[in-house]
């Protein structure tokens, strides 16, 4: 008496998952090898088909249109975002350049003779302990000016006739 011979277990190959191994039992017949579709589920009709590939086709083309003008946006923010920069680049080279102007100035000052350079380069220069006295002709500087062009001493002239009482 014999035992029947069983594969050890390094040996044992395990049947892929949906599939049933064959070996060791009868072929099937045509009408079991293929499998029958549960009866919940039936077969979909062309006009279904139509229907689920036009939503689907809709879908795609919404979102492809989405997307679509989602970039255009982005392309315009982004050419603002570089117009504005290079508006803040040249204004800040523009500062940088006149602080490096305003530093250069400051160092020529506390150099030696420096206090020379900065009273020549005064177009006038005032004494200590002295009044500055600006003169001007009447229609020459603010409009209040002209309108009364110097003080004076002198009392208006009285008018002939005398003035109204105002309530």
């Amino acid at each position: 008496m014999s035992l029947p011979r069983t594969a050890q277990p390094s040996q044992r190959r395990s049947a892929p998952r949906g599939k049933t191994s064959t070996s060791g039992r009868a072929p099937r017949s045509a009408a079991q090898a293929s499998p029958t579709p549960p009866p919940s589920l039936r077969p979909s009709t062309p006009a279904q088909e139509k229907l689920c590939s036009g939503i689907g086709l809709t879908l795609k083309v919404g979102l492809g249109l989405v997307a679509v003008v989602s970039l255009v946006r982005l392309g315009g923010a982004y050419r603002e975002r570089l117009d504005r920069y290079g508006e803040i680049t040249a204004v800040l080279n523009i500062q940088q350049a006149k602080l490096n102007k305003a530093q250069q100035r400051f160092d020529s000052l506390f150099t030696t003779g420096g206090e020379q350079r900065l009273i020549q380069e005064q177009d006038q220069w005032i004494a200590p302990n002295r009044m500055r006295v600006v003169w001007t002709t009447p229609g020459q500087g603010s409009p209040a000016a002209a309108a009364a062009p110097f003080p004076t001493v002198e009392q208006p002239q009285p008018s002939a006739e005398k003035p109204q009482p105002t309530r």
